[in-house]
């Protein structure tokens, strides 16, 4: 284990958990939760979460976001606000990702669910929170065409996070990744395909350089 982590990044090492058995992913946790107060785990099954909250009475199953979380002493929170907003409710298992890792890591979070470009009045009428956070986190299948609006209605940093979700013609998320890539919108960062995990720490690394206290 990586008992250092905390010490250079601000939060221990993340666990992940696709791919190892709930056996030892339970090992693994209970080797960080001798060292550190809180841990993440990410990509788990339900069969993982069920050994993880018979092992540890703290940990919480986050099931749309695959994730658990055991957080004995919570950080207190940031003052600026992370914005998770995705497309379509396809694309909330990433958001949900991405939004709980900001979450345990002490940001506040406002979640956006819904405001595709197909509907781009929902997206305009959530606009006043959108402009009010630190940074923002787009996730969108398709074409991937979100970030580049949002980007062009705000002043923070944008994180795009392309999904997998869309017909054959997307390529499982590389046409909404290379949309994002070539976004012409002024800011935008963008992670690998499904990284709502990559975006969520990202995001809080940038709202952890406007609060003072830490």
């Amino acid at each position: 284990m990586d008992t250092h982590r905390a010490l250079r990044k601000g939060f221990p090492e993340v666990i992940f958990g696709a791919g190892k058995t709930p056996a030892q992913v339970v090992r693994i946790a209970a080797s960080l939760l001798a060292h550190e107060p809180r841990i993440l785990v990410t990509r788990i099954t339900a069969e993982h979460a069920s050994a993880l909250r018979k092992k540890f009475k703290p940990a919480v199953y986050h099931e749309q976001a695959r994730c658990v979380t055991i957080d004995k002493k919570p950080l207190p929170a940031r003052g600026g606000l992370v914005a998770v907003i995705c497309a379509g409710t396809s694309d909330l298992p990433v958001a949900e990702e991405a939004a709980v890792t900001a979450e345990i890591m002490g940001n506040r979070v406002e979640r956006i669910a819904d405001v595709g470009v197909s509907g781009l009045h929902r997206l305009l009428g959530r606009l006043d929170i959108i402009q009010s956070a630190n940074v923002i986190i787009v996730v969108a299948g398709m074409e991937g065409a979100l970030p580049s609006v949002v980007a062009g209605l705000v002043s923070k940093p944008v994180i795009a996070v392309p999904t997998s979700i869309g017909y054959g013609a997307s390529f499982g998320g590389l046409a909404a990744l290379l949309g994002m890539l070539n976004s012409c919108g002024s800011g935008v960062t963008v992670v690998n395909i499904d990284n709502g995990f990559g975006a969520g720490y990202a995001a809080s690394q940038i709202n952890a350089l406007t609060d003072k206290s830490r």
